[in-house]
């Protein structure tokens, strides 16, 4: 009977975040209590289990609100705008050298880990050179996509975090083993753009325009260009080299792990607008400004806390791991997160992220921890799979975004990009498994 009431909770959960009429935390919170409720379970049962399902959360919670609200103020500083600009005028011309350009930038534009930034930052100024040189750009939106995707395994970005909530594991404990993947990843996708680009330069030449790479007189549009007056005010070119820095101290703390991550980002964020926006009414502007995007993932982070606070309390998932045991092969239950992992990329395209990791994640985790499989090997092999394909899923606001910025097709987007996308999360999954991440 539990077993029935779980795998009807999951699936009414993972339909309903599928649907998206609704935000997220409305059935991370409002299905699982349901489901308790008809398990039998009563209001002191229930409470122990949202403290103890909150209680793993709250330092992820607290890590993601100031995260992003940190990179926000970074962005607003104009701190990546130059280098992703002169990246821009540099390839100006050269078919393969903007491909090449095109997935670094898409690398370090996230880094701020928003996929809405990311596309807002860069389509602007890549897509008139696209026109220019007669490019596709689909291809402009393959690389995008690819290179925020590897960056997306950063722990502020989401995934991860999700991941964290659900294992219990210390989100920078997982992402540290990620970053040689992540470096192995950028080498990767920089030679796909090479290859890339020699085709595009190839189909160019067949269609006899602009087949020598060489770029007309129009005027390309840079990162300096399209800002509004607000937006020009918050810039503070002086301070670059100052910002630079606490960026990279930032990241070398995360990395060395001298203090908790939300703590570093709640000194990182102090410092940073200290040090570019003077008085308590323009740093609690720049604080209001992300505040949105930074309550947004703090609360999908603390629902799922409570949503894995219930699973594990009311023993659903332990009910669900031991009926599916005796219905799969045994051969296959001790592989099954790999082979999930194998097709994560192509069920991004039915699973929405919130769906993935807390619906078929917790799965997973009890279907093969009677067979000694840690749970960072899980979250690896899952996310791996999944990852390269946060912006090809019809589920990413980001991605409708990206198109809408382009004027594209999400149809031809998902025939253009599938197949190399897949192509490349199986290459990194392989590497990963090479390494021992799973």
């Amino acid at each position: 009977m539990l077993t029935l009431i779980g795998l009807l909770t999951i699936g009414s959960l993972v339909a309903l975040l599928l649907i998206g009429r609704m935000s997220p935390v409305l059935p991370l919170i409002v299905v699982p209590l349901v489901g308790a409720l008809f398990a039998g379970f009563g209001p002191q049962e229930l409470t122990a289990f949202f403290n103890d399902g909150i209680g793993r959360v709250t330092a992820i919670a607290t890590m993601f609100v100031f995260a992003i609200t940190f990179f926000g103020v970074l962005q607003d500083t104009g701190l990546f705008r130059p280098l992703i600009g002169g990246l821009v005028r540099v390839t100006r011309g050269n078919v393969i050298a903007v491909a090449v350009a095109t997935a670094v930038i898409g690398m370090l534009a996230h880094l701020d880990g928003a996929g809405a930034t990311t596309f807002l930052l860069t389509i602007p100024a890549l897509l008139p050179l696209y026109k220019e040189l007669r490019m596709n750009p689909y291809l402009m939106l393959l690389l995008l996509a690819l290179g925020a995707g590897i960056f997306n395994m950063l722990p502020w970005s989401g995934p991860l975090g999700r991941a964290a909530a659900v294992t219990g594991i210390e989100v920078t404990d997982l992402w540290r083993p990620l970053i040689v993947l992540q470096a192995v990843g950028a080498v990767l996708l920089v030679m796909l753009a090479v290859l890339l680009g020699v085709r595009e330069r190839r189909r160019i030449a067949a269609a006899g325009t602009l087949g020598d790479g060489s770029a007309g007189d129009g005027e390309i549009q840079s990162l300096d260009a399209p800002l509004s007056a607000e937006a020009q005010a918050l810039l503070r070119p002086g301070r670059l080299w100052l910002n630079g820095l606490i960026f990279l101290v930032v990241l070398v703390s995360l990395f060395t792990g001298v203090l908790p991550a939300g703590y570093i980002f709640m000194i990182g964020l102090c410092v940073v607008l200290m040090a570019n926006y003077r008085g308590a009414k323009a740093q609690m502007s720049r604080v209001g400004a992300h505040a949105p995007a930074a309550l947004n993932m703090g609360m999908i982070i603390l629902a799922a806390g409570s949503v894995l606070g219930i699973f594990t309390g009311t023993g659903m998932l332990t009910s669900i791991a031991q009926d599916l045991v005796g219905v799969l092969p045994a051969s296959l239950v001790p592989q099954l997160h790999v082979v999930l992992g194998v097709f994560g990329l192509p069920m991004e395209l039915m699973l929405s992220t919130d769906a993935y990791y807390f619906g078929l994640l917790p799965v997973t985790l009890e279907v093969v921890a009677g067979h000694g499989v840690e749970p960072a090997s899980v979250v690896y092999a899952l996310t791996i799979g999944n990852i390269i394909g946060t912006f090809i899923s019809p589920f990413s606001p980001a991605l409708w975004l990206a198109l809408g910025l382009a004027g594209l097709d999400l149809g031809r987007h998902i025939r253009y990009s599938l197949w190399w996308m897949w192509a490349f999360s199986l290459v990194l999954f392989a590497v990963a498994w090479a390494i021992g991440l799973f």
